[in-house]
């Protein structure tokens, strides 16, 4: 192979996978945008059943197509709702399984379904004003390009099979299969995809640039690299989170390594698991960890056991730091800087009231007076925030600004205005309905209960898109967040309708606890809104309202 030639297929290579890449993640953005809420109620739905949330998670990574997605959602969702940690390592072992499970589905060859995915797709995200169908559109042009992805991957290696460069790599990566492991769980790692990695290796086994054995070994060390991913994204995390997050690293992570040495030791094993190099490969990747899901599950309990012994609680110095202001003096006499200042208060701001909607929740079951204080006393200091941030935006009108930076000076003061709303929302009538509750020793019913909870979710889940909004200021969260006032809108007032209907129904812990019910929707809905307004800005300097 000459130079030119050799550049020519190193930038084909590149360029496919590029696109593998950029497809699989086009394919979980649509899902995380258009049904994050759906699946985290239908894992929370099954955190009581061991079994039935390996399923869950199973289903939650081929709709993602990312374990290490699922495992990001799972451990946010274990941080705020403190369920059983043995729960959360079955749901990740569940979504192992399903991350090979999408990769068998991906590697189905049929001619027609590239263009036909491609047309539906674009018509649907191009002509649907719903925010939901626009993302199943999203969700249809991204596995388009994956099939189009493997395509281009198949066509540029098929000319160089035979090339004597490439034989030396097959030699080399026969001998040393340490190596294909590292370079698996590194690929893995780089791009944060487990999937669109192992999808390369069977596509280049498949087309001889690969050996069966290092392809097969590179795949294990992609499953490694897929929990090391996870792992890392949530070091920060609570300490339940990260026993979960461990306990699948260890599992999922120190399995591939016991299976690796297996395959080393025995590669005659490669040949009975299926016809050719490519269902080898995908079949070692689907037997490793349904083998390990089937292993482990009886023992998730165990696992977290021993993991709690050594895996403590860190102490948080942090307590002890007075809130830093980000409101910069300094930056007064440079509008845009000052502006920015403003709005990294903002954020800090909306931070406080998340956790402040984190906190509330357990007290309508279980009232704690220390909780209470401290949101208490989060709306004081988000006050003064408050009250600064406006003393601010007035001082840098003073010295003058320009259209554009007088009109976002108006938005900051409207969104601290929104925030400040949501912290009352919640410090002044939320705990006050949760004290009632406590005081009258009411509970509401189970399916009351339940329709708090699962709305309250939404909400945090808007708190949360609106903080990345904020951050990242893109067009298209901005849009999903504003859809979200709307679906917010319609499903508080269907609760508040079934709620009725219990009245009706003369159920006495919802004739008890109505008022109590009742107002805590409103305020829930009053929080969304005040944080949708995040949206709003943005899509107006986009001319999408």
């Amino acid at each position: 192979m000459n130079e030119p030639n050799l550049i020519q297929f190193l930038l084909n290579i590149a360029g496919a996978a590029a696109l593998l890449i950029w497809a699989v993640r086009l394919v979980r953005t649509g899902v995380e945008r258009g049904f994050s809420n759906l699946l985290k109620s239908w894992l929370k739905q099954s955190t009581n059943n061991r079994l039935l949330a390996a399923f869950s998670g199973m289903g939650a990574a081929i709709f993602l197509q990312s374990s290490t997605a699922v495992a990001v959602l799972v451990s946010n969702f274990f941080a705020k709702n403190n369920l059983a940690a043995a729960t959360g390592i079955a749901i990740l072992l569940g979504a192992d399984l399903g991350s090979a499970i999408v990769t068998q589905i991906l590697m189905v060859r049929m001619s027609f379904l590239t263009p036909l995915l491609l047309l539906v797709g674009v018509w649907m995200f191009l002509r649907s004003k719903g925010s939901s169908t626009r993302q199943i559109g999203r969700i249809i042009i991204g596995l388009s390009l994956i099939f189009v992805s493997l395509d281009m991957l198949r066509m540029a290696t098929g000319p160089v099979v035979a090339n004597p460069g490439t034989q030396l790599v097959i030699e080399y990566l026969s001998r040393d299969l340490l190596v294909a492991f590292i370079i698996g769980a590194g690929f893995a790692w780089i791009i944060h995809s487990s999937v669109a990695a192992v999808l390369l290796f069977v596509t280049l086994a498949a087309q001889s640039i690969l050996p069966v054995s290092a392809a097969s070994i590179m795949i294990l060390g992609a499953n490694f690299g897929g929990a090391l991913i996870a792992y890392i994204l949530t070091l920060e995390a609570p300490i339940n989170s990260r026993r979960i997050i461990f306990a699948n690293l260890a599992l999922r992570g120190g399995g591939a390594v016991l299976a690796s040495i297996f395959i080393i030791n025995t590669p005659e094993v490669i040949g009975l698991v299926g016809s050719g190099p490519a269902q080898q490969t995908l079949n070692i990747h689907l037997i490793f960890n349904l083998s390990l899901l089937i292993l482990a599950l009886p023992f998730v309990g165990l696992v977290n056991k021993l993991l709690s012994q050594f895996m403590l609680e860190r102490l948080n110095g942090s307590d002890s730091i007075k809130n830093i202001s980000t409101l910069d003096p300094a930056a007064l006499n440079r509008p845009q800087r000052g502006l920015d200042c403003a709005a990294r208060e903002l954020l800090g701001i909306g931070q406080k009231i998340e956790q402040m909607l984190i906190s509330v929740k357990p007290l309508y079951n279980s009232w704690d007076s220390g909780t209470a204080k401290i949101i208490k006393s989060q709306d004081k200091t988000i006050k003064l925030m408050h009250l600064d941030v406006k003393l601010y935006l007035a001082k840098l009108g003073k010295i003058g600004l320009d259209e554009d930076q007088s009109t976002r000076s108006m938005e900051l003061a409207a969104i601290s205005s929104s925030f400040d709303a949501a912290s009352s929302a919640i410090a002044s009538n939320m705990l006050s309905l949760a004290r009632r509750l406590e005081n009258k020793g009411l509970h509401f019913s189970k399916k009351g209960s339940k329709e708090i909870n699962d709305f309250s979710d939404r909400i945090l889940s808007n708190v949360q898109l609106a903080l990345n909004v904020m951050m990242n200021q893109n067009p298209g969260e901005a849009e999903e967040l504003v859809a979200a006032k709307d679906k917010i809108r319609t499903v508080e007032q269907k609760l508040q309708r079934q709620h009725i209907g219990r009245l009706r129904e003369g159920l006495a812990e919802s004739i008890e606890t109505s008022n109590i019910h009742q107002e805590t929707l409103r305020a829930l809905k009053q929080i969304n809104t005040s944080f949708c307004i995040v949206g709003y800005s943005i899509l107006s300097k986009s001319d999408d309202i």
